[in-house]
């Protein structure tokens, strides 16, 4: 996605303290919260400083989770991303 919207990617490890904690105050402030909150969630941080939450992974397993984000792939809402709509 970083290469098809010729957009930086940057990776949070929640194995890692400092990086947990900035995808704790990302999920808090933008995110499907909940008490053991889902991964991955994806956001994009807009040019004015905006962020938006755009995907959240599934619980029932990674086959649900790939399903959606081909879903995702296709849907109107990304082609008017990669568009610049």
């Amino acid at each position: 996605m970083s290469e098809d919207l010729g957009i930086p990617l940057r990776v949070l490890d929640i194995d890692h303290e400092d990086q947990c904690r900035i995808a704790d105050e990302l999920v808090r402030n933008y995110g499907d919260q909940s008490e053991d909150y889902l991964i991955p969630q994806v956001f994009f941080e807009n040019r004015d400083g905006s962020v938006t939450h755009v995907f959240t992974g599934f619980s029932e397993a990674t086959d649900v989770t790939r399903k959606h984000w081909d879903d995702f792939f296709q849907s109107d809402f990304y082609a008017s991303v990669k568009s610049g709509r």
